[in-house]
């Protein structure tokens, strides 16, 4: 019977090992519900005001934003990286992070100065591991970012762009499309006039032909709208990432618990074919001494 008590234990390990991944599905699933609605609200609000800046940017005014203005040339960019920190969420990270060596190293062909910022300890564990020096590094921002948080960012980013210290804004992540389609992608979302053509964020149709209104001056309304527009554009970056994140825990987590399942209902089998050996070998122990004595 040492065959089947060694059985048993591992019986019972698996099924606690289930119970935590169980637990974990539940939990991400609850989480990606939540995510999912900040990310749907966000999304809404983003397409607009990209449209909005979009139909602005191509109509005939006197002036324009610095945000909207596209550089001659590229000479310094910025990377910024989103990953989690916690694993056990499948290829998620894995994927965001080997779009980002490829652009690095895109940058480093192409010549061009890049300072490199990641969020998330898998990604920065990662780099580091990697022996790729970082510029920043962020852990606060967790499943549920804030617009206060992202806020701080996007206010120097703004701020180096329009002084002219960065020419570019790189956003390595992972785009929130559907339940069933989220893609690693690494998008520019500065200048701003990249989000007049995207697509993701819904094209202005006729984009030049809508006839605004101005009060009190379009100058002042520019000056508002167009970083607000970043600022959105880069918060949803955040968010889609957190419910990516969310989803691709979920579904590891639920396959984790199949195959546990599967695993206990193997290791069951295995055990009763065991105790079945046990006993006949017993029974034919026990007919055996019987016959001796006769």
């Amino acid at each position: 019977m040492a065959n089947a008590r060694l059985l048993i234990k591992r019986l019972k390990s698996v099924r606690n090992i289930r119970k935590i991944t169980r637990t974990m599905e539940l939990i991400a699933t609850s989480r990606f519900k939540k995510a999912m609605d900040r990310a749907t609200e966000a999304a809404a609000y983003t397409r607009k005001i990209s449209e909005i800046v979009g139909d602005l940017g191509s109509a005939d005014l006197k002036f324009s934003h610095p945000l909207l203005e596209k550089r001659s040339e590229t000479k310094k960019s910025v990377l910024l990286v989103l990953t989690s920190n916690r694993g056990l969420c499948g290829g998620y990270n894995g994927a965001v992070l080997r779009n980002t060596l490829k652009h690095i190293k895109q940058l480093k062909e192409d010549g061009i100065d890049y300072s490199l910022e990641v969020s998330g300890k898998r990604g920065i564990k990662f780099l580091n591991f990697q022996k790729i020096a970082m510029d920043q590094s962020y852990t606060h921002f967790e499943d549920a970012p804030t617009f206060a948080e992202v806020d701080e960012l996007g206010t120097r980013y703004v701020e180096d762009y329009i002084a002219g210290r960065i020419d570019r804004l790189d956003v390595s992540y992972t785009s929130f499309e559907s339940i069933s389609r989220q893609h690693a992608i690494v998008e520019s979302i500065l200048p701003l006039s990249s989000l007049s053509g995207d697509t993701d964020e819904g094209e202005s149709a006729g984009a030049g032909a809508v006839d605004y209104d101005f009060q009190p001056s379009p100058q002042e309304i520019l000056e508002e709208i167009v970083p607000a527009a970043f600022r959105a554009k880069l918060f949803k970056c955040f968010l889609d990432a957190a419910v990516s994140e969310q989803i691709a825990r979920m579904v590891a987590m639920k396959g984790a618990t199949e195959n546990a399942d599967e695993m206990a209902g193997d290791l069951k089998q295995q055990y009763n074919r065991a105790r079945q050996a046990g006993i006949t070998s017993e029974l034919a122990e026990i007919i055996g001494g019987a016959a001796a004595l006769e």
